[in-house]
């Protein structure tokens, strides 16, 4: 029987945001890897997520990250831990490009599970 194509992951593609994009690396039982590209200037919207946790390794530039009532910057080399249902965003204030690793892990990993508590560019 075939996934439904919506739930389907096409890897190694850019899926264009207003904020810059992602692209998904690699799919397994519960996990799936992204690479986070944010463009100059752009923020996520500030979410959570029901069904999984996150931990991201930043790989270039510097990440301005919320992780519920804590605000934190992170260089290259750094990571953190984003756990489920906990309220986060990331934001590149920088001028040069940020991009991340993403690992989720969970039970439903879906761009359904986001839920958005605020956002600069109208998707709440």
């Amino acid at each position: 029987m075939q996934p439904e194509q919506k739930n389907e992951k096409i890897l190694n593609k850019p899926m264009n945001r207003p904020w810059g994009y992602y692209i998904v690396t690699s799919v397994g039982d519960g996990f799936e890897t992204k690479i986070i590209h944010v463009n100059p200037g752009q923020k996520l919207s500030v979410q959570s997520h029901n069904h999984r946790s996150e931990h991201w390794f930043i790989l270039s530039g510097k990440a301005n990250v919320i992780l519920n009532d804590k605000e934190m910057v992170l260089l290259p080399g750094q990571s953190i831990d984003i756990p489920q249902k906990a309220i986060h965003s990331l934001q590149n204030l920088q001028k040069e490009d940020l991009e991340i690793v993403e690992i989720q892990t969970g039970d439903l990993l879906s761009e359904e599970d986001i839920i958005r508590y605020s956002d600069i560019y109208g998707r709440v």
